[in-house]
């Protein structure tokens, strides 16, 4: 029996996250919130590459 994921479901593909990550690093990261929503995505990223990985399984 899977054990819960206590991650959070992306609500958007990968697609989309890394279409939102490359533009905000083609835009810089020079400011604090470019930073923290880099961070963000990062996570959301993860997250969704997490879960894909576990469908599959």
């Amino acid at each position: 029996m899977p054990i819960p994921s206590t991650e959070p479901t992306p609500v958007r593909s990968l697609a989309e996250l890394n279409a939102q990550i490359r533009t905000l690093v083609d835009g810089g990261l020079g400011t604090l919130e470019a930073r923290q929503e880099y961070e963000r995505l990062l996570v959301e990223w993860g997250s969704a590459v997490h879960q894909g990985a576990a469908e599959a399984a």
